[in-house]
Parts: structure tokens; sequence; C-alpha cells
């Protein structure tokens, strides 16, 4: 009996992990610290696959050379290989995606492909993950049960760049009302760096944003700096 491993770090995916028919088998194994992702506990359980829903750390080239890694990326690669792919998606007003399994390699987001589904980027950032973590669970079945064989990439290579904290905020030069829209929502999630503006020694961070033709609603939290 073939044994695997989801390592993930992020609480939609452990929580629907924990809703999965793996939580009660033997055969599945949970890995939620980064750390203990190491070649010895990999070599200890020797999975068929390794699932990443989500992982922030470079894994180990040992473990990526001796098995079966598989990562979801939620863009249609090549297109949008590389960080905050939500994000960048969103930014470039994309209205869904596509959620692609591919075999973890090296290079980031440069392996071969095992299959494809389609994502709707409506509603936040926190909507869109947890709407992706159901289908990537649905994906792992497919793998296992279907045992399909990665393919290469085709197309051409357009990479994204991971987004940094200070850029969550508000630009002044904003040309409409959906950009607005469109920053707040993508940066609404746990664990993601808030929508913000700067006010003297506040900052003003928002949250829960929904627009119609004139105006976007929005909550707001203040802090002092």
């Amino acid at each position: 009996m073939h044994k695997y491993i989801i390592a993930t770090i992020k609480d939609w995916n452990i929580n629907q992990y924990n809703k999965s028919i793996y939580k009660k088998s033997k055969n599945w194994f949970l890995v939620t610290d980064t750390e203990k992702l190491t070649i010895g506990y990999v070599n200890s359980i020797k999975p068929k696959y390794i699932f990443f829903p989500h992982w922030s750390k470079k894994v180990d080239s040992k473990i990526i050379n001796n098995y079966e890694c598989v990562c979801f990326h939620e863009t249609d690669v090549p297109y949008g290989r590389g960080g905050s792919p939500i994000q960048n998606l969103i930014i470039r007003n994309h209205k869904k995606t596509k959620i692609t399994a591919l075999k973890m390699t090296d290079k980031i987001d440069a392996g071969p492909i095992y299959l494809k589904k389609q994502l709707k980027l409506n509603g936040n950032a926190q909507q869109i993950y947890e709407r992706a973590s159901k289908k990537v669970y649905k994906m792992i079945s497919i793998i296992v049960k279907n045992k399909i064989m990665p393919v290469a990439q085709k197309g051409k290579v357009v990479k994204f760049k991971r987004r940094k904290p200070e850029q969550s905020v508000l630009s002044k030069k904003t040309k409409s009302l959906n950009d607005l829209y469109n920053h707040i929502r993508m940066l609404d999630a746990k664990t993601y760096p808030t929508a913000f503006i700067k006010h003297g020694n506040l900052k003003i961070e928002f949250k829960k944003a929904k627009i119609n033709k004139k105006t976007i609603n929005a909550s707001a939290s203040i802090k002092i700096k």
C-alpha cells in the first residue's frame, strides 16, 4: 500500500485536509512545519507522492530528486510562474485562471504538468484561496487514482514577482474604482499584508470591500505608528 505526504502551512489547506478522507487514513501524513520536512523524515515514510498545496520554503533538492513532489500554482503555466499568483492576476484584471498541478523541480514552477482546473477570481483573496483549496484536494485524488504522468510545459514563459509588504499601500495614482477595489480584495486574506494608507502617524488598513457604480464600502482599522 502506497503512502503519501501533504505538506502545507496555510490554515485553509490544513482545514481541508482535516475534512478529507485522508485524515483517517494511516497511509497519509500531514506536515505543517517547514522544519519537519527533512530528507530523514521523508525517507522514514517513503511516500509515493508528496503534495504541496502551499509551501513557502525551498524544498531540499534531496527530496525533490528522490521523490515525486507535486506543487500547485494558481496560474495557467508557463504563464505566471513565480510569486503572488493570485495578486498578480487580479491586478492585471484577470477574471479567472487555472490551478496547475506540476512536478516540482529545482526551477520554480517550471516542471511538467499533471493537470489543470479552472478557478474563478471573484471575491476576496481569502475566498479565492479557500475555493482553490477544495479544488486542489480533488486534483490530488485524481492524480493518485489515475496515476497521471506529467507532460512538459508548452508556450511562452511569463514570470510574476512576489509582492512585498510595502506594495500593499494604496497608490495616489490609482485610476479607477475597480483598480482600488481589486487592490483591497486581492490582499484581503489571512497572513497577507493588508491594503493600507498612511496619514501622519496613522496606518489605516482596509478589508471586506464591496463595490457599486460610484463607491466602495470597506471595513477600516486604524493603528498608531
